[in-house]
């Protein structure tokens, strides 16, 4: 009996969010999909591990754009209409600056009253009075700006109509988020600073980083607020290998693809590492360009010139360094009283922090996160749940060797750790229970993604999503193959790879209409 059909209208190359996003949307349409993936669970990094009989959470970011149930975000609404369930949590605030070198101990809450206003600007108000006007404006301004790029996520028009209709966007597309805040407000710097702690969370700091992405992203956390699931990231994962598999996607396991077959332009199917040759007229492909393009072609001779430059031109992203805690009391007392804190023993300042993510260790600024105040239920009664993560750039782990790689990761947990104790005034390494330490060797181990990456392409400047929004089309150098995963057009994060999975399908279908002369 044959494993694999004869042929399938679409392959799905990883079964992280994204393709499985895309397989699910594209079998909704009564495509057939094969999905095939190296690993033996689903989700890619969004999952979870056990340790000393707990399970433990490897994904550290929340889920953001889903909104509450009575008003629910783009996620929320997508993955409704594909019939994904899921038991969200939310998280209680948004995040807590911590930076005593500023004088900045802050938390912030998400949420806008009945009114418009927006119940941060209140907060950042209370300890700096006279900003609350200008930081309800710098709001809105992102809440506009989303909800063009969301549009635009859909629609195509013209530069008059995009003038028209979506006029915020234009006029800021050409700046940076930190051109925006010191020109177009009357902030004070360390408002600034607190308007600027989710900059990690995109991995580019303000100076570099289009004022696009940072409204987006602000207006998302801020408006929406940030879930987690009941059940781990795993959860989330496996609710989706289920619906995929519900709608009739063939769904593989341990089945790692080495080869995508190309023959005059066109790609014609994939080689297994085990050696199964299958056809499809379509390939959604998680792998980044640099490997597809570098190996992955079969043969290499159909690879055209200029997606080798695409390839090599396009500046790797930060990857990440995170140590994972089960420690053995709970969060009070080990003077803990945020979920999300981003925290910092020298002046924040996003440009130092960018610079530093190209060394080996001793980095500043750090995000930390407790789920238990999330998710009481995530540890046994009486533990905590704690991670500490930094996320460098990969370069900064070039030239670590076989033999010092243990010793690496083990100095850098360290420093991590007695930074977070000494805010805390508690020392952790007395309490830890269980300790995983997550490295870009880690991630490139679990998923395969090129050099550690979990947030594709650097969204800088140079090379922003209203340029790649532009150029999307024409970056489709061979046929039939689709990028999806976070290399693609939106970005990181477990929404943004979601949203980029419905991106690839839509155009795989838009492509079949036009074959088909619809």
């Amino acid at each position: 009996m044959a494993f694999y059909k004869d042929k399938y209208d679409v392959i799905v190359i990883g079964g992280a969010l994204a393709g499985m996003s895309c397989a699910m949307r594209l079998a909704s349409e009564g495509k057939s999909v094969l999905v095939l993936e190296r690993h033996n669970l689903p989700g890619g990094v969004a999952t979870s591990f056990v340790r000393g009989g707990v399970e433990m959470e490897a994904t550290l970011h929340e889920m953001m754009s889903l909104g509450l149930k009575e008003d629910p975000l783009y996620i929320r609404r997508y993955l409704d209409e594909m019939k994904v369930y899921i038991d969200w949590l939310r998280v209680p605030e948004a995040y807590e600056l911590y930076s005593p070198k500023d004088d900045i101990d802050i938390e912030l809450h998400a949420g806008r009253r009945k009114d418009g206003t927006w119940i941060c600007a209140d907060e950042i108000e209370a300890q700096y009075p006279g900003s609350r006007e200008e930081v309800n404006r710098l709001l809105e301004l992102c809440r506009k700006i989303y909800e063009s790029v969301l549009f635009l996520n859909e629609n195509k028009l013209s530069k008059l109509m995009m003038l028209l209709k979506h006029e915020e966007l234009v006029k800021t597309a050409g700046y940076s988020a930190k051109e925006v805040l010191d020109q177009a407000f009357s902030l004070s710097e360390p408002v600034k600073k607190i308007l600027s702690a989710y900059w990690v969370y995109v991995g580019q700091p303000i100076s570099s980083l289009p004022f696009t992405i940072y409204a987006f992203l602000m207006a998302d956390y801020m408006m929406g607020g940030s879930f987690v699931a009941r059940g781990f990231s795993h959860e989330m994962s496996m609710a989706m290998a289920n619906r995929c598999e519900e709608l009739g996607v063939q769904f593989e396991y341990r089945q790692e693809v080495q080869k995508i077959l190309v023959k005059n332009g066109r790609v014609y199917g994939v080689r297994t590492a085990r050696g199964d040759e299958i056809h499809a007229d379509y390939i959604a492909s998680a792998p980044y360009p640099n490997e597809v393009y570098g190996k992955m072609i079969e043969p290499q001779s159909e690879v055209p010139v200029q997606a080798r430059k695409y390839a090599n031109a396009m500046p790797m992203s930060v990857t990440n360094f995170s140590v994972v805690l089960l420690l053995d009391c709970p969060p009070e007392e080990l003077n803990i009283r945020s979920y999300s804190v981003f925290s910092s023993e020298i002046p924040f300042d996003t440009d130092v922090f960018w610079a530093e993510g190209r060394k080996l260790g001793d980095w500043n600024c750090l995000s930390t996160i407790c789920l238990n105040l999330a998710n009481p239920e995530c540890t046994p009664e009486g533990m905590t749940s704690l991670s500490i993560t930094f996320l460098p750039m990969p370069e900064a782990f070039d030239g670590v060797s076989a033999d010092d790689y243990y010793d690496m990761k083990r100095t850098i947990a360290k420093q991590m750790i007695d930074k977070v104790s000494r805010r805390l005034g508690v020392n952790l390494l007395d309490h830890v229970a269980e300790i995983e330490i997550e490295s870009p060797m880690t991630i490139t181990h679990y998923t395969g993604m090129y050099k550690g990456g979990i947030y594709g392409y650097q969204h800088s400047m140079n090379n922003s999503v209203v340029g790649r929004l532009e150029d999307v089309e024409r970056e489709q150098y061979i046929k039939g193959l689709v990028s999806c995963a976070s290399h693609q057009l939106v970005g990181d994060g477990m929404a943004c790879n979601i949203n980029n999975g419905k991106i690839a399908s839509t155009m795989i279908l838009e492509e079949m209409k036009k074959e088909a002369g619809v």
